[in-house]
């Protein structure tokens, strides 16, 4: 779409939930600024698909968001590369159980690091250029931000870190840029497997009954990115009511 189109940067876009979310916007007509970790091949994968549909519409960054000095490297890139940005999606996450007992500073470290320190920091560089375009930004946070989440207390730590900067950067940032959260249930079984005890126990306190599906994580982020023109310091839950279990 040239330069006209809006531009966003996506956290963690390789795969999952993030390249669901990156596909939807670039349907949408946003030009993306792809971030991956390791995943190369997924996201060289994923920017050829987008490519082939829009050319000249994706720009590939790599990065270790828990290397402080990349964070507004990215955003300076970005623009460098397509000279504005219109969103800032923070996707990425570390996930991982942390037996409290045994807990050590390393584990609470990495896991604040990239699900808090880095969209704080990334929100603060790219804050000025999305005021320019009255931009918005999307952080996908989780419903275990807002309940604990047995033999997980420093991952729900750190993402009701990032639901409560949602809440303190809509205030420091309005009016001319929007910030609101996507806070999942369960939507992709984890990568090692969950025993199928432990999924029926799952869905049973579902309300729908199902798991949800990245493309509706994307739905949603689209919408508050786009269309949710008076909605600031929110919190989404898409979780197939799951919230509503005690």
């Amino acid at each position: 779409m040239g330069e006209t189109a809006p531009v966003a940067l996506v956290t963690g876009s390789a795969r999952r939930i993030g390249a669901a979310i990156a596909r939807r916007l670039h349907a949408a007509g946003y030009d993306l600024a792809l971030h991956y970790r390791d995943s190369e091949s997924d996201a060289q994968a994923l920017a050829a698909e987008l490519e082939t549909a829009r050319a000249g519409s994706t720009f590939l960054l790599q990065a270790d968001l828990a290397q402080f000095d990349r964070l507004p490297e990215l955003v300076a890139k970005t623009l460098g590369h397509f000279g504005r940005l219109d969103a800032l999606v923070n996707n990425a996450s570390a996930f991982y159980p942390t037996a409290f007992g045994a807990t050590t500073p390393a584990q609470w470290d990495a896991l604040f690091a990239v699900n808090a320190r880095a969209p704080f920091f990334l929100a603060q560089a790219a804050a000025s250029h999305l005021a320019s375009a009255n931009g918005a930004i999307v952080n996908i946070a989780d419903i275990y931000a807002e309940r604990p989440l047995h033999g997980h207390a420093v991952y729900a730590m750190s993402k009701a870190t990032l639901l409560h900067m949602t809440r303190a950067l809509a205030l420091e940032l309005a009016p001319q840029v929007r910030v609101n959260a996507v806070s999942p249930g369960a939507i992709l079984w984890p990568e090692g497997g969950k025993d199928a005890d432990a999924q029926a126990a799952l869905l049973a306190r579902t309300p729908l009954g199902r798991i949800g599906t990245p493309q509706e994580i994307a739905e949603a982020a689209l919408w508050l990115l786009r269309d949710a023109r008076y909605c600031t310091g929110q919190a989404l839950h898409v979780d197939g009511g799951r919230m509503l279990d005690a």
